[in-house]
């Protein structure tokens, strides 16, 4: 996943200017990129104007520095649409940004996208737990100074199986997530909606 679709998701919800794009990776959206410069979200914005995927028009602002307000032109939207709607490899970390980033967008898919990509992504957590859940994690060491190896292997153990509950938890909520698409339950009167670029500017 690279900066650019993000960008281009972001701007394609709700034309914005580089300094409020910045403002919504750095709270609602850090969780979807992180350590995201200004100086990042400006080159990127500038390649994609150079490459037609982006447009701007320039607010004056009196008495400060005028504003570019970037959008997503439909060449844009066209890159961005292949890669949300496009092949999705899960990375080897369940706890990587990208799937999570392509849900975020979920409003530019249709239900059967979604379902196709997050089956895609419980298929590959199940095959993991399947393969690495029962692995042998004996200590295999020859250390050079003094190493405790029973305390080593107790806290391995601890990691182990806070992962395996991590993982756990993760495939739940995404079998019912899955379940609550197909029985149209996720949008409810009392739902709590996300927070978008132009909300979280306001």
């Amino acid at each position: 996943m690279k900066l650019e679709h993000l960008l281009l998701g972001l701007i394609g919800e709700h034309p914005a200017t580089g300094y409020d794009i910045k403002k919504f990776l750095d709270v609602h959206g850090r969780f979807l990129r992180s350590n995201t410069t200004m100086s990042q979200v400006y080159r990127s914005l500038s390649t994609m104007t150079e490459r037609g995927w982006v447009a701007f028009t320039v607010d004056t602002r009196p008495g400060a520095q005028d504003a570019k307000i970037y959008r997503a032109t439909p060449e844009g939207m066209t890159v961005f649409l292949d890669w949300l709607t496009g092949p999705y490899v899960p990375p080897s970390r369940f706890q990587e940004p990208e799937f999570t980033a392509r849900l975020s967008f979920a409003g530019f898919m249709t239900r059967e996208q979604l379902i196709d990509l997050i089956d895609v992504e419980i298929t590959a957590r199940r095959d993991q737990v399947a393969r690495y859940r029962f692995r042998d994690r004996t200590l295999n060491v020859d250390p050079a100074v003094d190493f405790d190896r029973e305390f080593a292997s107790a806290l391995g153990e601890r990691l182990h199986q806070w992962g395996a509950r991590q993982i756990d938890d993760y495939i739940e909520t995404l079998d019912a997530l899955r379940a609550d698409i197909l029985d149209d339950k996720i949008i409810t009167p009392d739902a709590v909606s996300g927070t978008s670029l132009e909300e979280a500017n306001r």
